[in-house]
């Protein structure tokens, strides 16, 4: 199956736009039912070019008795001109024969990480990542639960994707960014990316690690040149990976039991990756996890996607590509449908198309050749 993304305001206001997305020949949208920061460009709609998100917002109406007592309560979208965004999308969609799976990011929320601080992922210098929610406090993992419950309930979706479904690290951050100078490897990128919150350095006490001898490897592997975060964490190394993988599965299972406790079968994809170092939108999985579908990022070179693939597919369940068909990606059809192919030798079941509303009509033709191959 083919699955195209896009955002409520690439339909709401546009009447041509369910129809638009329909013609492509996707079997599903996915639908943003919560999305972070961004500004997107709008080439079809009819009324604006531009969206400014101005901060992370939930899309179905923000229900006061359902976040009341919380200190995370999820920001509403005012750019968008409609009660409920996602629900007047989802009709839109419906309507022209298309099922909507809500595409639903997580720990992504500026807005909340710097209006809390101590809630965010801290790295072993100390410093704040005001982008990331850390899963590791009991206050994230509620949000989270009661975010995926009342986009499960109102917003009524054919199927939920879950995004940065685990612990944020260093990439995926900031605006203007003006970190690739530092020439930091991925294994240094790993280790800026472990969390030392206070929530995080007890979990790491709790397990027998001394914390400020962690903190000091960690530091020490910055500012070195380690082979692998094995390498920089040395004996270290097993105890801290478990500690990461089980907290990004505990949000997991949360989550999948929330949404399943409200209705019984309802397919759960997974933005996903098989490095237990992972983090980010991605988030570490392990072998037997409980979902239907584990999305693999696909925007990298297709030998490293391939590879990434692959190793999904060795967990079990199914796996689909989520393909970047944007720059610097061609807006050509015949490159787009090699790209699938070769997804789908790796293992793919399904190919998840970047995005539908961003996509200029050149590309949009690209991505419907591409699909009908």
């Amino acid at each position: 199956m083919n699955v195209i993304y896009a955002y409520p305001w690439d339909l709401v206001g546009d009447p041509a736009a369910a129809g638009r997305l329909a013609s492509l020949g996707a079997g599903a949208v996915a639908l943003a039912a919560s999305y972070h920061t961004t500004r997107a460009a709008t080439p079809r709609h009819p009324a604006h070019r531009l969206v400014d998100a101005r901060h992370a917002a939930c899309y179905v109406p923000v229900r006061e008795e359902a976040w009341k007592g919380r200190r995370l309560v999820p920001g509403t979208p005012t750019w968008v001109a409609s009660d409920d965004p996602f629900g007047e999308a989802r009709d839109a969609l419906r309507a022209a024969g298309l099922p909507v799976h809500a595409w639903t990011v997580l720990t992504h929320n500026t807005l909340l990480g710097a209006a809390n601080p101590d809630l965010v992922v801290r790295n072993a210098f100390g410093e704040l990542y005001p982008y990331a929610l850390c899963p590791a406090a009991a206050e994230v993992r509620d949000y989270c639960r009661t975010l995926v419950h009342e986009i499960v309930e109102l917003g009524e979706p054919d199927a939920l994707i879950l995004e940065a479904c685990g612990a944020l690290g260093f990439r995926h951050g900031g605006h203007h960014e003006k970190t690739d100078g530092a020439d930091w490897s991925p294994a240094q990128i790993a280790l800026l990316s472990l969390c030392f919150c206070a929530s995080c350095e007890e979990r790491y006490a709790s397990a027998g690690i001394d914390v400020a001898e962690l903190r000091a490897r960690v530091r020490a592997g910055v500012d070195g040149r380690p082979a692998s975060v094995d390498d920089a964490l040395g004996d270290l190394a097993d105890a801290v990976r478990g500690l990461r993988t089980g907290l990004a599965g505990k949000l997991r299972d949360l989550l999948v039991a929330e949404a399943r406790s409200l209705r019984a079968g309802i397919p759960i994809a997974l933005h996903a990756s098989a490095d237990p170092w992972a983090t980010g939108p991605f988030a570490t999985v392990p072998a037997g996890v409980d979902v239907d579908l584990l999305v693999g990022n696909c925007w990298n070179s297709p030998e490293v996607d391939e590879a990434g693939l692959r190793a999904l597919h060795r967990l079990g369940p199914r796996v689909g590509a989520y393909v970047l068909a944007l720059p610097p990606r061609p807006a050509d059809g015949a490159a787009l449908s090699w790209l699938a192919e070769a997804y789908t030798a790796a293992g793919a079941d399904e190919i998840h198309w970047y995005h539908g509303g961003l996509a200029s009509p050149a590309r949009l033709e690209a991505i419907a050749e591409a699909i009908a191959r």
